[in-house]
């Protein structure tokens, strides 16, 4: 297979500010989906499946592991993009045919039916599995859409900036509102299994018809380098000259402890306060944090390198997690402060991790002459999977150590061990992360770069 020298274009492209839109409202109805299964179906499994302590280990297992093979299987999908030729380009097609799967699988997962605890772990494992594969598809090109559509670094980092911003929000509003909407559509006055299967499959659909806007009013960037149809000598040799960016990805994955209070903290409220609904405020701080950071993290990078603001911020977030431990989290208010400056740090992560990659793609091009959007971007969904399942992994692990499942008496130890989880492991998770961050070695601050 030859390289193509340029991507395919129209001759009545979007604007920028379109082109803009499109990608952030796109981003809001994915970040919707992805936001409702990952907060919520341990929630389900374990509230409304009615899976066991047992049960809920296995689920752990299957996430994981599931998670670790999506993620490796993202450079793969991002080789196969990179090798892509087609009138559409190389990424927005997998953008359009991933749409409906993602829908379709993330309300069976909502939907496990009443049977044996071995049949719904079963059906779960395969709806998950799925679910995982049809996700990468479509996540992997609209992150390298983004850093093909934007050519100028000042608007695509401010873009970066409003998808994660956006993104936040989604999250917000998934957070908040998916309960009351599974309530809402549950027969009788009690939230009901069937009453999530209806919230999640109604929101699935709308946010995946709103995704398909990235495909419609976007086009890929035109350029002089390999671009389309490389072969796979040229993406794994400029991958690995690519320091700059396995610098960032490295760190990402070792600052995996920030996505624990997402991946458990559902959880966690109803283990230290009783209430599930008590999730709602601590969603809310962490989301209030990630939506002010994502807008003004942009402004931060005219001024700061990407370098210094992740390293900075990460250890921030370190002394923020270890003082939440030793105030403890019988002060609701305390918590919530607190959760919100660690959400002020985690925006302010996301969006400068995103636009450093994006500066080491389009380094990469003038240094190797070889743009490969799709496996350099696929690094990205790969890291965040990773720290994902890490995420799912530690908190489920410490879940089983507490000896925690639906209607056992709930005790202090058990409180305290779960409290752990989401405090003094981000603590040394972002320390460790911020170690990678100091060899990333591109300059300037956007600003200057215009």
């Amino acid at each position: 297979m030859t390289a193509a020298v340029e991507t395919p274009t129209t001759s009545r492209s979007p604007s920028q500010n379109r082109q803009s839109v499109a990608v952030i409202t796109a981003g809001f109805g994915q970040n919707f989906v992805l936001t409702t299964v990952s907060t919520f179906i341990l929630v389900y499994l374990l509230q409304y499946a009615g899976v066991s302590t047992a049960g809920l280990a296995a689920v752990t297992v299957i996430i994981t592991v599931s998670k670790i093979i999506d993620a490796v299987l993202d450079p793969v999908m991002g080789s196969i993009i990179d090798m892509t030729r087609s009138r559409w380009g190389k990424l927005r097609p997998y953008i359009l045919f991933s749409a409906a799967p993602v829908a379709v699988l993330s309300a069976l997962l909502f939907s496990v039916p009443d049977a044996v605890e071995p049949v719904q772990i079963a059906y779960f494992g395969v709806c998950y599995v799925l679910w995982s594969l049809a996700y990468t598809v479509c996540d992997v090109p609209f992150w390298g859409l983004i850093g093909s559509a934007f050519t100028t670094p000042v608007v695509r980092t401010r873009v970066i900036g409003m998808v994660r911003a956006f993104g936040a929000i989604a999250l917000g509003l998934s957070t908040l509102g998916m309960p009351w909407l599974a309530r809402l559509l549950s027969s009788g006055p009690a939230t009901t299994a069937s009453g999530w299967s209806l919230a999640v499959a109604l929101t699935s659909v709308i946010g995946m018809g709103v995704f398909l806007l990235a495909f419609f009013f976007t086009r890929e960037r035109t350029t002089s380098a390999a671009s389309t149809g490389l072969t796979l000598r040229q993406l794994v040799t400029t991958l690995f000259k690519n320091t700059p960016l396995l610098m960032v990805l490295s760190g990402s994955i070792l600052g995996f402890g920030r996505f624990i209070v997402q991946a458990g903290g559902a959880v966690f409220v109803v283990i230290a306060y009783g209430s599930e609904g008590t999730f709602t405020l601590v969603g809310a701080a962490i989301i209030l944090g990630m939506v002010i950071s994502s807008f003004t993290t942009p402004l931060l990078l005219r001024r700061i390198s990407g370098r210094t603001l992740v390293v900075s911020s990460s250890l921030i977030a370190a002394a923020l997690y270890l003082s939440m431990y030793l105030v403890g989290f019988a002060n609701l208010v305390a918590i919530l402060v607190f959760i919100f400056l660690t959400g002020l740090t985690l925006g302010v992560f996301l969006v400068a991790q995103a636009t450093m990659i994006a500066d080491a793609v389009d380094d990469a091009e003038r240094r190797l002459g070889v743009r490969n959007d799709g496996i350099s971007f696929a690094g990205l969904t790969f890291a965040s999977k990773i720290m994902n399942a890490l995420a799912v992994l530690v908190f489920g692990v410490f879940v089983v150590m507490a000896g925690y499942q639906s209607g056992v008496s709930v005790t202090p130890a058990m409180q305290n061990t779960v409290f752990v989880a989401i405090t003094i492991v981000p603590a040394v998770s972002c320390v460790l992360s911020a170690i990678p961050f100091l060899f990333y070695r591109l300059g300037a601050p956007p600003a200057t770069r215009e």
